[in-house]
């Protein structure tokens, strides 16, 4: 399981999205993970769904890559079902003993589930389609600001390239 972590490699490829200023792939990646946490029904987040569909169709990445960069965070969405199933008291489905199942613990277990694919498959898209070196000088220059605070930009850009760069390393 752990040689299936794709978390900060780099495919390269031809596509629309590999091609797009990485500067703007930051900011649109910013901007998604926002967009996924701001719904609060099914007809918005479907609306980040339908833009997640629409990014990786536009990589050109095969979905086997996209499935495979979800597989290492299934633990954490089945725990965190769990605990909506069995948490979230609304609209009693089964009362058996110390269980108590919920139509809306099922209905937010599977939201939030969503939510959590979306945010990992919409963030992986970037490392996807960005070379390390593009996502340094991105972040270096998108923080550039920063230096009137005397905030040293270039080092921290330099050590969130690397942290992404190792993961896969490391595992």
């Amino acid at each position: 399981m752990l040689t299936d972590i794709t978390i900060g490699q780099y495919f390269p490829g031809n596509s629309l999205l590999h091609k797009m200023d990485p500067r703007a792939k930051l900011i649109l990646t910013f901007a998604y993970i926002v967009a996924v946490f701001v719904p609060r029904n099914w007809a918005g987040l479907s609306l980040a769904v339908a833009f997640l569909v629409m990014s990786v169709w536009l990589s050109h990445l095969p979905l086997k890559l996209i499935f495979k960069s979800l597989k290492p965070i299934l633990p954490l969405i089945v725990f965190t079902s769990i605990i909506n199933i069995f948490y979230v008291r609304d609209g009693l489905l089964v009362d058996w003993w110390i269980i108590h199942i919920t139509l809306q613990g099922v209905v937010t277990a599977v939201f939030i589930a969503v939510r959590i694919l979306c945010l990992i498959a919409g963030s992986s898209l970037l490392t996807y389609t960005t070379s390390p070196t593009a996502l340094t000088d991105a972040l270096e220059r998108l923080m550039k600001p920063l230096k009137f605070l005397h905030v040293n930009v270039h080092e921290l850009a330099m050590m969130m390239t690397i942290a992404l760069r190792f993961i896969p390393t490391l595992i």
